[in-house]
């Protein structure tokens, strides 16, 4: 009840940045993917923020819903921010992303423990003014040093292996006096406190079951 009456930022039904993107990709989302898509776009046009978890196996295309509901929140003149877990995982993403949101005309940014002297200060100054519209990285991006500019949407993947307080710190980066972030949590393994957590309404659950 507390978390529902946070506000946040309802997002528009603008989707011509999303439909473009899907129309790009080289194949057709499942309809497990169009379900949990649909889930999503209903919570980000509620005025409270959401919180959900988006289970399914590897490969199960979790990453292209993350990419859908980061559009919507650039598609509203807002930044959203993907966070992994290991260098590896994120610079993954990374390259993921640049393929399928470079045409689009998206401007990214990547933060990591790698990123050092002049690649990170410009990172970061982009991230400030607003310039990078999504954003990508490790634990790094929660650091004290990491200023958003208009932060709607965090996507932690992975979400087991990030400590509760870890999700936080980076969910309050984007906390502004009127709203809280939407936030989207990702995982390929089922485990019992999540399910426990999804049981007592902390988080709203949906599964890539295809």
């Amino acid at each position: 009840h507390r978390f529902q009456a946070q506000g946040s930022l309802p997002f528009g039904r603008s989707e011509k940045l999303s439909e473009k993107f899907l129309k790009s990709l080289p194949f057709q989302l499942t309809q497990a993917q169009q379900r949990v898509i649909a889930e999503i776009r209903q919570d980000l046009n509620q005025a409270h923020p959401m919180l959900r978890l988006v289970q399914g196996d590897v490969g199960s295309g979790k990453t292209v819903i993350a990419a859908y509901a980061m559009l919507q929140a650039v598609e509203n003149g807002y930044q959203a921010a993907m966070m992994a877990p290991t260098e590896l995982l994120a610079e993954q993403h990374d390259r993921v992303f640049r393929r399928w949101l470079a045409p689009l005309g998206i401007k990214m940014a990547f933060l990591s423990g790698n990123v050092k002297s002049r690649a990170r200060i410009s990172a970061l100054k982009s991230i400030e003014r607003g310039e990078a519209q999504v954003i990508l990285g490790t634990h790094a991006l929660f650091q004290e040093a990491v200023t958003f500019s208009r932060l709607a949407l965090v996507v932690v993947d992975e979400q087991h292996r990030f400590g509760v307080h870890q999700r936080a710190l980076l969910r309050q980066k984007g906390i502004q006096a009127d709203y809280y972030p939407h936030q989207l949590v990702m995982t390929a393994t089922p485990i019992p406190r999540t399910l426990a957590m999804s049981f007592y309404a902390d988080l709203d659950v949906s599964v890539i079951d295809e």
